[in-house]
């Protein structure tokens, strides 16, 4: 029995001695991990194609530059953080002319369906109207209302309400026509 505990004292201790040199499948990094990833070590610039660092990817324009405008009950006017938003979402469609975006509208689920349709076309078309304004190609730009039918909050509480008066840009890649 003495045996057998030092024999596995011996194993345990071979087991995590083997462990500590970090080059020992010689890939360079001290990983392990094989052939070095370019992007995750610094090389250019940390960003990773695709992802929110990429300032070319819908990541980053949906977290950094902002994919929507909140409005006020019953309004479909924009408000000054809408209009900066929208700033935001001009610059970054001039400079990413392979996109193209539809605009969702949005409303709350207070009044009757029909009432928030037509006041989510309308928020629709303000956020459309303002990025044209701002230089985006019209043929680039659609936009589609939901009304009250895709809330993104689900409560008869003015938090929740105020979070689902929205118009939402969508990206869509592939060149414009």
């Amino acid at each position: 029995m003495k045996l057998k505990s030092s024999l596995l004292m011996i194993c345990a201790a071979l087991s995590v001695a083997a462990c500590t040199n970090p080059d020992r499948f010689g890939d360079g990094d001290g990983t392990g991990a094989g052939p070095v990833d370019p992007f995750a070590n610094g090389a250019n610039g940390g960003i990773i194609p695709g992802s929110a660092s990429d300032p070319t990817s819908p990541a980053f324009f949906q977290q950094a530059v902002g994919d929507r405008v909140l409005f006020a009950v019953n309004e479909s006017s924009l408000t000054q953080a809408g209009r900066a938003t929208l700033d935001g979402q001009a610059v970054w469609l001039l400079q990413n002319a392979d996109y193209t975006a539809i605009v969702e509208g949005h409303a709350d689920e207070q009044g009757t369906r029909e009432y928030n349709l037509a006041l989510g076309a309308r928020r629709a078309d303000a956020a459309r109207s303002y990025l044209l304004s701002q230089g985006v190609q019209a043929n680039r730009l659609q936009v589609v209302t939901f009304g009250k039918e895709r809330p993104i909050e689900v409560c008869s509480e003015e938090a929740c309400y105020a979070k689902n008066r929205r118009a939402v840009t969508v990206l869509a890649g592939g060149l414009s026509s």
